[in-house]
């Protein structure tokens, strides 16, 4: 299992799709230095990915803030908390309950380091509030994992319609299905899209 901690996984990983796929071998050399985005993990990385969904990144940072100040990025707080007091800070009805579910999950973070990805994401997935793509962006950035892929990502939909000339995006079963051949360092071509498609949307002029 392997996991990603340096630049120098990313050169690994890059060089390893740049020789299975030629159309990295095309756009890697255009893009700027892949980061790393790696995240630390546990309670607040998973409250952070729930706070994050379906809203802007702002948004989402303002919450989270007020979630910290608060010291609702601690499991016992938020159980202790009502859902009209994790409303105040800024979570819809919705998302507080998720949130008091992730809390009374109780889940051993230390021990997901050591789990097969597959497992991780069925026991993260088991949580309310918690779907794949959350589970796998966690296994991604929080775990460090470098096979891991996220293809119900709209970002990486449109990059891969972009970068292979299709007419559409690709839903997620099919790019789920494009990635296979990209092991083990589908967690880079992740990183590697996502890079094409943040440089494409800024020759638009889109921010």
């Amino acid at each position: 299992m392997r996991v990603i901690t340096s630049q120098d996984c990313l050169a690994e990983g890059m060089a390893h799709l740049a020789l299975v796929e030629p159309r990295f071998a095309l756009i890697l050399p255009d893009l700027p230095e892949i980061p790393l985005r790696l995240k630390p993990d546990g309670f607040g990385a998973l409250l952070g990915a729930i706070v994050s969904q379906q809203v802007s990144v702002a948004s989402a940072n303002a919450i989270m803030g007020r979630l910290d100040g608060a010291g609702m990025t601690d499991p016992k707080r938020v159980t202790q908390a009502s859902t009209d007091d994790l409303r105040a800070l800024g979570l819809s009805g919705q998302k507080a309950r998720y949130a008091k579910a992730l809390a009374a999950a109780d889940l051993d973070y230390p021990r997901l380091h050591a789990l097969p990805t597959q497992d991780v994401i069925a026991k993260l997935t088991a949580v309310t509030g918690i779907g794949v793509w959350t589970a796998e962006i966690y296994a991604m950035f929080s775990l460090g994992r470098a096979d891991v892929f996220a293809p119900g990502d709209l970002a990486l939909q449109e990059a891969a319609r972009m970068i292979f000339d299709l007419s559409d995006r690709p839903k997620d079963k099919a790019l789920r299905a494009m990635a296979e051949p990209w092991a083990p360092w589908r967690s880079v071509a992740a990183r590697v899209m996502w890079a094409y498609y943040a440089q494409a949307k800024q020759r638009e002029g889109i921010r």
